[in-house]
């Protein structure tokens, strides 16, 4: 039964349980596409049955990895193939599931609101859009925002962290920001909101289709 319910693999050259950061993005990265096409259909054709499924689907990923083992995690297995060929990332096991006991809580609420009362209300909302950006910056950054919780609970001092974040060290020159660069950044958000204001209305035309003309000889529009 030990070997069925545990969390966390031993490696050899880890003093703790630890667990392979590549595969854990891969999952999120899957689990947020899922989540982020439901909440696509639910909001644009009010069709939420697509994401009542995807609510049970990522609740029960969620539970196995926490209560079972992140072993048998579906997307953790589906991520662990996506990354196999990957040289291991190992992090630290603990604070990893304290990020999922978050998840836990997030996806029950979810759950409770979403299909078992079947209901829409901002609580929900707020619900689903803190999972998306928990599911986001993993997959994306590899940062796991849960964890950063970890500390205000637990006096251990937190080990083998996700880039060795955990560690104090100086920056490389390679991770350094210039100047330049964090203008270079602002200017693409003022070219970003300056497009969306001249363009915002024009853009709103319905698209013709280009492969259909009307009686007249126009491109019809498409539908």
């Amino acid at each position: 039964m030990r070997k069925i319910i545990q969390f966390g693999e031993v490696v050899e050259g880890y003093d703790i349980p630890v667990l392979n950061e590549r595969e854990i993005r891969a999952a999120a990265g899957l689990l947020f596409l899922m989540m982020f096409i439901s909440v696509m259909n639910a909001a644009l054709v009010a069709n939420f049955v697509m994401l009542k499924f995807a609510v049970i689907i990522f609740l029960t990923d969620i539970i196995i990895r926490v209560f079972i083992s992140p072993r048998y995690a579906p997307t953790l297995i589906l991520g662990r193939l996506i990354v196999r060929n990957q040289n291991p990332e190992y992090v630290g096991a603990a604070q990893k599931k304290f990020a999922w006991y978050i998840g836990v809580v997030l996806g029950v609420l979810f759950f409770t609101f979403t299909v078992a009362m079947n209901t829409v209300s901002p609580i929900s909302g707020i619900i689903c859009f803190t999972c998306l950006i928990f599911l986001f910056f993993e997959a994306a950054f590899g940062i796991c925002l849960g964890c950063l919780f970890y500390p205000m609970f637990f006096k251990e001092k937190v080990q083998y962290c996700p880039g060795e974040i955990c560690d104090v060290h100086d920056k490389q020159d390679i991770q350094k920001t210039s100047l330049s660069q964090i203008l270079i950044a602002l200017g693409f958000i003022t070219y970003i909101i300056a497009i969306v204001i001249i363009f915002n209305e024009s853009f709103r035309e319905i698209p013709y289709d280009l492969f259909s003309l009307d009686d007249t000889g126009a491109f019809r529009e498409w539908k």
